[in-house]
């Protein structure tokens, strides 16, 4: 078999964020978070993924894409994996935990607190904590009330005189789940699950318990939308519907403290319908780890990454007007090492310019208090025609943006839900000026969101340009957007589901006649996941032809490299570090003439036949010399680099390169360019 399961890869790149907390370079508060990134992937995961499985499972489907088993091996699989890699989350837990306890730093639980500890936590929880905590009694005849995903419980149970007892308690998210107590010298943590074991007996005081004990458990439902085909509701009521069904979905996974006994254990599982097996998962005293993405630093700023502040892009440095300066050059953006605040510049800008006089934009996911949506505002506000076309079908954002939607809406923006059976991917932005009787277009494509908080932390390209030819075509795709009954060709752009597959195919067949005419052949592609069977078998193709080929694929790779007559011209890397790999962009050598496109999709099918997403060549020497340099850096990098393989091994890539920090050593690039200009001026 020639193909990597792709929920095997998936699995091992989020192997390779629990390697970041094992790492003894990354501070301690930020290993701590990547504990944090790993748990909350792993949700998602089985949200999603292992959910879809099930679903295959229940309707007889025993094909497996990259699997010589059934889809229940798989499933089986998967846990054994899972259970796997638990084992090393609680050795990393424990690692981490040792290390912050010789810093000075110790982790309590309700049985190690000192007189005037217990002093200080008894006023926490009669004044604050104690009123955010409603208990449950579970009985046989009353069905268990619905769980939510994200939430974190106590299995609790009581001995009284008469009998066996169980209750649920919720664990509150009003309060920071880290209450930190401070002594002279020395500061102890304990959790707040750890707060309520310790006031259990006065919790249920009302049943006079002889001994009462709590276990943290948690739930997983399957999060996909199912749609109604009621033809009366509006593509956005469906939506609105389906999210709210989304929590009532089938349970794929319940994880729970393995010291919980076992009437417990099972009067709960037999309460959620599920048989102790596949869908069970022991684990540590502590769940929902997601939570500690937000672990402290106690104030010590040695526990976490140095600060990295994005830098102004230079040529907006030197600039007074943002529009001007895209007028006369295109600029390519690189967050988060540049300012995304750029963007909502170049809206306000929009928004008091006399002479633009629309703006159209589509969002897949945006911040809460989103800074591109009020920028928005303030066009409409100063009497721009602004169109907005939303993708409801955002997995886990639907709320946001259907909130955003309606008041985009309320204040006059035309508001466009998209298309119900293909979601809108591309990372669009156009801003159409009226001067001197001519029209101009500043026209933006990018790989990631526009999305503020995310580019802090997400690795993403964007290309400013005011480009007649790339902005007639980005202003086709709208006009297709607006009336999906319209369809064009496009040159310059890659769209999906039009030409974006067949472009690619053509861009590599292209490179295999270059090889088998003895001429320089290569590809360098990086982009977060490659799963397309019809492309991962043209680059095996290419492979075989001769030509080079490089891949930096942050997340799943189902494609072998390496294989003797196979795929031994394919190397393949993925880094995973302090920043999440997000940018998508590919390099085609043509023979000595190199052609550069950056895109909003991976190469999947569903990014490449069932989305609306868009990729642009680079014409811009300087901007390629940019995508060049940031593919050399990423492919030099040997201190975050793990060789993909099929043995799943994430072995750190070395390739007898000396110690070379692909992030850090961008950062300090494009921190020297703002500095050469500085200096100029």
């Amino acid at each position: 078999m020639n193909l990597i399961n792709r929920e095997l890869s998936w699995l091992s790149f989020n192997e390779r964020v629990l390697q970041e907390a094992t790492d003894q370079t990354v501070p301690l508060t930020e290993r701590m978070r990547f504990l944090g990134i790993y748990s909350n992937n792993l949700d998602e995961f089985f949200r999603v993924r292992v959910a879809n499985l099930k679903r295959m499972i229940d309707v007889k489907n025993e094909k497996v894409q990259g699997y010589k088993g059934s889809a229940e091996e798989l499933y089986i699989e998967i846990r054994k994996v899972v259970l796997r890699q638990q084992q090393l989350f609680e050795r990393a837990y424990e690692q981490i935990k040792a290390e912050f306890e010789a810093e000075g730093i110790h982790f309590i639980d309700e049985t190690g607190c000192t007189d005037n500890e217990l002093i200080e936590l008894d006023e926490f929880f009669h004044d604050k904590l104690k009123h955010a905590i409603f208990p449950i009694m579970l009985e046989k005849k009353r069905p268990l009330p619905k769980l939510r995903d994200y939430a974190i419980y106590l299995g609790v149970k009581l001995m009284t005189k008469a009998k066996v007892r169980y209750a649920l308690i919720q664990i509150p998210t009003e309060y920071n789940r880290f209450f930190i107590l401070n002594r002279e010298k020395r500061i102890n943590v304990i959790l707040i699950d750890d707060i309520i074991r310790l006031y259990l007996n006065e919790i249920f005081a009302v049943y006079k318990p002889q001994s009462v004990a709590a276990f943290t458990f948690k739930f997983t439902r399957d999060a996909e939308l199912d749609l109604d085909d009621d033809l009366s509701l509006s593509f956005f009521e469906k939506i609105e519907k389906s999210v709210k069904q989304r929590k009532k979905g089938q349970p794929v996974r319940f994880v729970y403290d393995a010291e919980m006994p076992a009437d417990l254990l099972a009067f709960l599982l037999q309460q959620l319908n599920l048989n102790k097996g596949v869908n069970t998962i022991p684990g540590g005293r502590y769940h929902n780890f997601k939570d500690f993405i937000k672990f402290p630093d106690f104030g010590n700023a040695a526990f976490r990454y140095q600060p990295q502040t994005p830098v102004p892009h230079p040529v907006f440095r030197s600039s007074k007007s943002h529009i001007a300066t895209i007028l006369k050059q295109d600029v390519l953006l690189h967050f988060p090492y540049q300012q995304f605040d750029h963007i909502v510049d170049l809206l306000r800008e929009a928004s008091l310019d006399p002479k633009v006089k629309e703006v159209k934009i589509n969002i897949y996911r945006v911040a809460k208090n989103s800074e591109v949506m009020n920028a928005l505002l303030a066009c409409i506000f100063n009497g721009k025609q602004v169109t907005v076309v939303f993708e409801l079908q955002a997995r886990f954002d639907e709320e946001n943006n259907l909130w955003w939607s309606n008041r985009l809406k309320d204040h006059g923006a035309n508001v466009i839900y998209g298309l119900q059976n293909l979601k809108v991917h591309s990372k669009l932005l156009q801003i159409k000026r009226i001067s001197e009787g001519k029209t101009q277009y500043l026209t933006y494509i990018g790989t990631g969101n526009f999305n503020e908080a995310t580019a802090t932390i997400y690795t993403d390209v964007a290309l400013l340009t005011a480009d007649k030819e790339i902005s007639l075509e980005v202003s086709r795709v709208f006009g297709m957007l607006e009336n999906n009954h319209e369809r064009h060709a496009f040159r310059h752009l890659l769209v999906s589901p039009f030409n974006t597959r067949r472009k690619l195919l053509a861009l590599i067949e292209r490179e295999i006649k270059f090889a088998k005419a003895k001429k320089p052949a290569s590809i360098r592609l990086k982009f977060n996941n490659l799963t397309d069977v019809k492309m991962i078998e043209k680059l095996y193709a290419a492979s075989k032809a001769g030509v080079q080929i490089e891949l930096i694929i942050r997340g799943i790779c189902c494609l072998k490299p390496g294989v003797k007559g196979l795929s031994e011209n394919i190397t393949a890397i993925s880094i995973v570090d302090r920043y999440l790999e997000h940018t998508r962009f590919f390099i085609f050598g043509n023979g000595g003439k190199p052609e550069y496109f950056i895109s909003s999709a991976d190469w999947m099918e569903r990014n490449l036949d069932q989305r609306v997403e868009v990729g642009t060549i680079i014409k811009d020497v300087r901007i390629q010399q940019e995508l060049d340099l940031i593919f050399a850096y990423q492919w030099k990098g040997s201190v975050k680099a793990r060789s993909i393989s099929s043995d799943y091994k994430n072995a750190y890539s070395k390739r007898s390169l000396p110690p070379f920090h692909a992030q850090q050593e961008l950062y300090n690039h494009y921190s020297s360019l703002l500095e050469e200009v500085t200096e100029q001026a």
